[in-house]
């Protein structure tokens, strides 16, 4: 049953189920249902497994969340049925499996080459729908021709549209009136910066500046080369680092996922001294707080790398948003679904602000930073733009 379990395993980890019906009961024993089928829904933006137990016309629906489901058709595999149809988008797997527990697996084509419908009571409603093309995701191969999203770019697809969502709700923060500057640092492959500029300056019509920033040379010249080919003419990508990078006087909303380490507090500096009416971040593999925490209260938390490691990132995202208010701004952090699939899923939303106590909020940050020891990079460097009230007392 190992081979079995594996098997399952994967197709859930992987999202690549589409449906799974079991089948032919073991015995008929105290179970009345004869029939078991399996299909991923979405419930309140998570993803679960709907089963639903047949017996005769009636049929009973379980939702179960995406951790258990492997578990819960093991459970029936075991103990209630001995057949298998498993329907992923990559390949079909017939599973049989004798009284004695002998399993054999049979693998075929794939029956269905669509992505997993996670429509449960009524569709999701994107900011941009499946079934219209849209040129930008089709020269990316998110898309075909039709609009339909390939199944194996469901997950880019999704994270695209949660992206434009955070946007979307900020979009009345944004200076109107004027043509926009929007920067995007470590801009990598562009999927979210083609997705931003097809929001704002398609959708939205309007005026926009915006510069993508990377370090890659070759992934800057595709990226051009595709601007280009969209007719995207407000939108311009460079090679250069977050640190250097002084082309601009002012910036209206600054955009930074996954820049290493203190490199997002570079990148969050550079956006507050613009006065960026919008930030929204990412963060990515934050090493700072890891090695300079020390508590013993947390030494039960911080004696084990990989807690510590995940303690150290919460932790150290919850200072850049305590320092973000401090800095006239109202932050928010957020449930991002992330493109590859790591465990990096926080994004930091500002928005400019004004007013609140800020004598409260740096005694409550203070509080927290020393409790940790931590001698944060972005307050370093952000020192002179910190209220001259507050850092006399610090």
């Amino acid at each position: 049953m190992e081979s079995l379990n594996t098997l399952i395993v994967q197709v859930i980890n992987s999202r690549t189920l589409i449906t799974a019906t079991l089948s032919q009961l073991r015995s008929k024993g105290e179970v009345t249902y004869t029939k078991v089928q399996v299909k991923p829904v979405e419930l309140k933006g998570k993803l679960h497994y709907q089963f639903a137990y047949y017996t005769g016309p009636k049929v009973e629906h379980r939702n179960i969340p995406a951790e258990e489901a492997a578990e819960e058709m093991m459970s029936l595999l075991r103990a209630t049925f001995r057949q298998a149809l498993l329907c992923t988008v990559e390949a079909d797997y017939q599973v049989l499996i004798s009284k004695k527990y002998k399993v054999s697996i049979l693998t075929k084509s794939a029956s269905k080459q669509e992505a997993p419908d996670l429509a449960h009571n009524r569709k999701k409603q994107y900011v941009l729908d499946e079934g219209e093309p849209v040129p930008f995701l089709v020269e990316l191969g998110i898309m075909n021709s039709e609009g339909k999203v390939l199944a194996k770019k469901y997950d880019k697809f999704r994270q695209i549209n949660r992206f434009l969502e955070m946007v979307e709700d900020v979009l009345a923060d944004l200076p109107a009136g004027r043509p926009l500057t929007i920067v995007d640092f470590g801009c990598g492959k562009s999927y979210l910066t083609f997705a931003l500029y097809h929001y704002l300056a398609v959708r939205e019509r309007r005026e926009l500046n915006i510069v993508g920033l990377d370090l890659k040379a070759d992934v800057i010249e595709h990226c051009s080369q595709l601007a280009a080919k969209l007719g995207y003419s407000q939108l311009r990508f460079l090679v250069g680092d977050i640190a250097d990078y002084n082309e601009l006087d002012q910036v209206d909303m600054v955009v930074t996922l996954h820049a290493c380490d203190t490199a997002t507090d570079a990148a969050l500096e550079k956006a507050v001294r613009w006065g960026a009416s919008v930030i929204l971040s990412v963060p990515c593999c934050q090493h700072e707080l890891f090695n300079q925490i020390e508590n013993d209260v947390l030494s039960p938390l911080l004696s084990h790398g990989i807690l510590k490691e995940r303690f150290s990132a919460l932790a150290t995202d919850a200072i850049r948003a305590k320092l973000l208010d401090l800095m006239g701004y109202r932050s928010q952090l957020l449930e991002f679904i992330d493109m590859e699939h790591t465990p990096k899923n926080i994004l930091i939303r500002a928005v400019k602000s004004t007013g609140g106590d800020n004598a409260a909020k740096w005694r409550e940050y203070c509080a927290f930073r020393d409790f940790l020891g931590a001698k944060p990079y972005l307050e370093r460097v952000c020192a002179d733009l910190l209220p001259v009230e507050t850092t006399a007392q610090s």
